[in-house]
């Protein structure tokens, strides 16, 4: 095509990506297949139990090397082996208890030489105050070598279990090998059975939604094939880079990441589909249909894609690894699939034109149906500004009473507990947690350093007594509990300096009671040592709750840094594109509090109405980024369709003319963005469904009531002053405005 023929309206990158068409569509396909058979999996950059779920600085993790520096072994393990019969384990089950656990201390099974002791445990009468049994239930605490992966210590627990060398017989009442690394294990699990069920139900959706919309085959087929490419190469890249770095990458990201492309490419390419079929219809060719549709598409396309990859990478404000590799992880994911969007979608429209449409011939969009008239109506509502004032208070006041359940909401760690019930991690928990007290399943370990306290016998005896007496605390092993035959180096440091004592709590471990709990033990833990006559110099605490605690701790304050990067970087991606500052600043206000709302209603249900103790604590602040840099996506489409009318025609008609065509594709758009979300729920996880949930009603609530009513209502009450410190042109008011 000569530069005299092109269309006016189109731009250069447009006009390179119709000439290069080609190029681009089988470069693309090759980069996938490229990614396919020579990048790695994500399976082999994924992470390791807790590690990079908390802090590495956190006061537990010092507390507990410290504790491994004066004591020749630990006392805490992430894997354990759990025993229960309720009508009692008998003498000989219960010695086969003690013999597994010396053997493997001295190396007598080959296979398990990567595990260099074992702790055995039973609920004997006394052996461990706060028991709610006795007699019944053994655990055994598995430790392993440094270095060893999640996956291997899994295995290895398990090869304890299943080898006939062991002894194990029926009446040792064996429930399952339990603990947070088991756990982990299990999540991976779930997720990667689950993965192919999401990609299969994304599938669908799209061929649904956009099939529907434009009632065509090949145009949902040609979006799948844009998600495929964007999926297989950005996974491929991040486990390269994850694995070439060093890099812990999170189980959880590869079915956000399935469904985060779905969404965002789905929308692109609706816009793009909407774009070329609109020209055709108007009667231009295939290459001049593409090129139109292109020049005024992209420009918003990469402006809203920018803003979304900027503010998932937001989260490199945040003091936790978990965050540090989800943000940008999502962030690559983003600006792969908009790399797609703009090129191969726009590419390949230009090869197919109409053929993309198929089997029908492209025909303007039918009229008349709900949508349609909802979005007259927001566009007749919005030529009054009293009306339009009006409207603004009503669904301000409906999201501000829809997040008014976020005060309430509770974050934890979540492992065990978010397992379902039939997975054998969780079934095991129960049955330690049944026999003994549910902190069985993860002590705390209490350190105590004092010069000559091994001297300070009765002093430690009636400072366990009193731990034993607080509240939440189910038992205490300490120097009180150990026979005095027992050397040093167990309860009393070599040095004569430390001691330590397990706690067990009695709820759920990585819970809000038993981290509340032990914030109230650790707040009164001088006081008790006061009164049982010691005057340490140093009281830490460490183990899994104390690690949820100060997880949960770091996280809030990880929240302002977060909340400031991100809505800094919508704010200014806002500003550059609509050349404006109070526009971005409203329309942002509007995005946090459709967050408020969903949030609101995710805890409403989730823990009012489904009794949950806790949202697992990473799901509310992956949803706040996504949610405020999506509706900002949305806000960069609506807005931007509204600045382009207002260089034809006056403000108010600009908004009335704008509003139904870009909330209709809007809400097309946000339907299966909002869907694709919600298809996370298959996967049979707690923090997969919270998330899923929250995703879906927040992305709903941006499409078909923030986008719909209160942004035009807003843009009508605030007027022209909208584009300050910028000027909009001033047109006088045509009678009968026409429809571009």
């Amino acid at each position: 095509m000569s530069r005299r023929a092109e269309p006016h309206g189109s731009s250069r990158f447009a006009r390179t990506v119709v000439r290069l068409r080609f190029l681009i569509v089988f470069g693309w396909i090759a980069a996938a297949v490229a990614s396919v058979l020579w990048l790695p999996r994500l399976e082999e950059a994924r992470g390791d139990a807790l590690g990079s779920l908390v802090p590495n600085d956190a006061p537990a993790y010092r507390a507990q090397l410290r504790s491994a520096e004066l004591f020749p072994f630990p006392v805490l393990s992430n894997t354990m082996v759990v025993q229960r019969n309720p009508d009692g384990l008998s003498p000989a089950a219960q010695a086969r208890v003690v013999q597994r656990a010396v053997a493997v201390a001295r190396g007598q099974y080959p296979d398990l030489l990567s595990v260099p002791f074992a702790i055995p445990l039973t609920n004997t009468r006394g052996v461990v105050p706060g028991s709610r049994e006795a007699g019944t239930t053994a655990v055994t605490y598995l430790f392993f070598e440094p270095g060893l992966g999640l996956q291997a210590r899994d295995r290895l627990a398990h090869w304890f279990t299943d080898r006939p060398a062991r002894g194990w017989q029926p009446e040792d009442g064996l429930a399952g090998v339990t603990g947070v690394v088991p756990a982990r294990v299990e999540q991976g699990r779930l997720i990667r059975d689950a993965i192919p069920l999401v990609e299969a139900a994304t599938v669908l959706l799209i061929l649904l939604i956009i099939g529907l919309t434009f009632r065509a085959l090949a145009a949902p087929l040609l979006t799948l094939v844009g998600v495929g490419i964007s999926f297989v190469v950005s996974i491929g890249v991040l486990a390269a880079v994850g694995r070439r770095l060093g890099i812990a990458v999170a189980s959880e990201l590869e079915p956000i990441v399935l469904v985060l492309l779905l969404g965002i490419v789905t929308d692109y390419s609706i816009f793009y589909l909407s774009g070329v079929q609109h020209r055709l219809v108007a009667g231009d060719g295939r290459l001049s249909a593409t090129l139109r549709a292109s020049g005024q598409v992209t420009p918003i396309v990469l402006t809203a894609g920018l803003i979304v990859a900027a503010g998932t990478a937001s989260l490199l404000a945040a003091q936790l690894e978990f965050f540090r590799v989800f943000g940008p992880g999502l962030a690559f994911t983003v600006l792969v699939g908009l790399a797609v969007s703009v090129t191969f979608v726009p590419a390949a429209l230009a090869v197919f034109g109409g053929a993309a449409f198929w089997p029908r011939r492209p025909a303007p969009a039918p009229t008349g149906h709900r949508g349609e008239e909802r979005t007259a109506l927001v566009a007749r509502l919005t030529r009054s500004r009293f009306l339009s004032a009006l409207l603004v208070l009503l669904v301000g006041a409906a999201l501000l009473l829809a997040a008014r359940p976020v005060s309430d909401l509770e974050l934890g760690v979540d492992a065990i507990s978010s397992l379902p019930a039939g997975s054998e991690p969780a079934e095991a928990a129960e049955a330690a947690a049944e026999g003994f007290a549910p902190g069985v399943l993860s002590p705390t370990l209490l350190l105590v350093e004092q010069a000559g306290i091994d001297g300070l016998q009765r002093e430690l005896a009636g400072f366990q007594r009193l731990l034993e007496r607080q509240p939440g605390v189910a038992g205490v092993i300490g120097p009180a509990t150990l026979p005095a035959a027992v050397p040093r180096g167990v309860a009393v440091s070599a040095t004569g300096a430390a001691a330590r004592f397990v706690v067990f709590l009695d709820s759920d471990p990585l819970g809000p009671e038993a981290r509340a709990d032990l914030a109230a033990l650790r707040d009164r833990a001088p006081r008790l040592l006061e009164r049982a006559g010691l005057a340490p110099t140093t009281v830490a605490f460490a183990g899994n709750t104390a690690l949820a605690d100060e997880t949960i701790a770091v996280i809030l304050e990880d929240l302002g840094r977060i909340a400031l990067a991100a809505l800094a970087v919508n704010v200014v991606l806002l500003a550059l594109f609509l050349r404006s500052l109070l526009a971005p600043l409203y329309l942002l206000a509007t995005s946090v509090l459709a967050l408020g709302a969903a949030l609101g209603l995710t805890a409403l249900v989730f823990q009012e109405a489904l009794g949950h103790e806790q949202l697992t604590y990473y799901v509310p602040f992956m949803a706040a980024v996504l949610l405020v840099s999506l509706g900002s996506d949305y806000n960069v489409f609506l807005v931007g369709r509204i600045w382009q009318e207002t260089k034809r025609r006056p403000f108010g008609e600009a908004i009335a003319v704008a509003v139904p065509d870009a909330a209709r594709a809007i809400n097309i758009a946000g339907l299966a963005l909002a869907l694709s979300f919600g298809l996370l729920a298959l996967v049979p996880l707690g923090a997969f469904r919270e998330f899923a949930f929250a995703m879906l009603v927040g992305v709903l609530i941006e499409a078909f009531l923030v986008r719909t009513w209160l942004v035009p209502a807003l843009l009508a009450v605030a007027g022209r002053s909208s584009a300050w410190p910028g000027r909009l042109p001033r047109l006088r008011r045509r009678t009968a405005p026409a429809r571009s």
